[in-house]
């Protein structure tokens, strides 16, 4: 049986996609679709600064710990 908490993280992620890519951008397609999700996700993995860690990129973050 399954609980409302486990596709939380993915919700989370679904919900920060809508409003910072499809709120703001109507796409004619899928063709100008693609790119512009790819370069998000990769943003979203790579370069967003997140107080929850420790204002630092999730790629920072996980260096950081690593290197610990």
């Amino acid at each position: 049986k399954g609980n409302c908490y486990d596709n939380a993280v993915m919700e989370n992620f679904f919900g920060h996609l809508k409003e910072e890519l499809f709120h703001h951008v109507r796409f004619l397609n899928t063709d100008a679709l693609a790119p512009a999700l790819h370069e998000y996700i990769h943003w979203y993995n790579n370069d967003r600064i997140s107080t929850k860690l420790e204002g630092l990129s999730p790629v920072q973050y996980r260096a950081q710990a690593l290197a610990a």
